[in-house]
């Protein structure tokens, strides 16, 4: 082995090193954060248990199973957003300046961010899973693992995006006002908590170009095939315009990288 290819494997070895420290912080304030998970998840289990009651005589089928896969959303929303915060709020403390003086990239301290802040939002929903019963949806091995990674992916796209307006927001309330003005509307027209083919066409286009309307669908068609006779079989697509999930998984894993990308190169710049 040459000695140009034994640098370049002890540089890689320290930026994996470098991201697994900046993924083992946030896992870290997962398991020490029981009380704020908690409440986290009190969200959309209020939703789920309350709204899909009150809305299920208005809609045909169990409409807790056609707002399972939002409320799932919802759950992985939060710590996305964060994802995001925390990184705005190291660099007003200070924290994220001595970060930056480390002998690595600043690209990988990014990266590992993401990486930790996508894993918890993926733990989060993963224990919402618990309550799909609550919905009308079986325990299945096969779903549940599926859910699972489609619910990992939904997540890392989320945090990617969070973490390119944190980047390029530099103060805190700002960054929360931003996305709370953003995501909201996002969830709404993604088909989380309605079906899209009743909307003006005007509406429609802008479901079309919302990120979280290609990671929710997967989910409710992944819940279609294993609760056939639930509120799942009401597609948030106008009728005969539902892509398939390969698709949609494809387009939601595009915009992750993009926004990774783009973060990582407005992150890379000294300041």
């Amino acid at each position: 082995m040459t000695g140009h290819r034994i640098a370049r494997l002890t540089w890689l070895g320290g930026e994996l090193r470098a991201a697994h420290v900046v993924w083992k912080r946030e896992m870290i304030h997962l398991l020490r954060g029981r009380t704020r998970v908690a409440l986290t998840l009190l969200q959309p289990l209020l939703v789920l248990l309350v709204l899909g009651t009150g809305l299920g005589a208005l809609v045909p089928g169990n409409y807790r199973t056609f707002l399972f896969p939002g409320v799932l959303l919802m759950t992985v929303q939060t710590p996305a957003i964060a994802a995001g915060a925390s990184l705005v709020w190291d660099r007003e403390a200070g924290f994220l300046r001595e970060m930056l003086v480390a002998p690595v990239h600043r690209a990988t301290l990014l990266l590992g961010k993401c990486a930790g802040g996508a894993t918890v939002a993926t733990c989060q929903g993963a224990l919402l899973l618990a309550l799909a019963r609550t919905a009308g949806i079986p325990y299945d091995p096969l779903l549940l693992a599926a859910l699972t990674a489609e619910l990992a992916l939904a997540s890392l796209a989320l945090t990617s995006l969070t973490a390119l307006a944190a980047v390029c927001i530099t103060r805190l309330h700002t960054f929360q006002a931003v996305l709370s003005f953003a995501l909201m509307p996002m969830l709404f027209l993604s088909g989380a908590m309605f079906p899209l083919s009743g909307l003006p066409h005007w509406l429609l286009l802008l479901c079309l170009v919302n990120p979280l309307t290609y990671a929710l669908d997967p989910l409710r068609q992944a819940i279609a095939h294993h609760a056939p006779h639930g509120g799942s079989t009401l597609s948030a697509w106008p009728l005969g315009h539902r892509p398939s999930a390969a698709v949609e998984l494809a387009v939601t894993a595009l915009i992750a990288v993009a926004a990774l990308t783009v973060a990582a190169r407005r992150f890379a710049r000294p300041d």
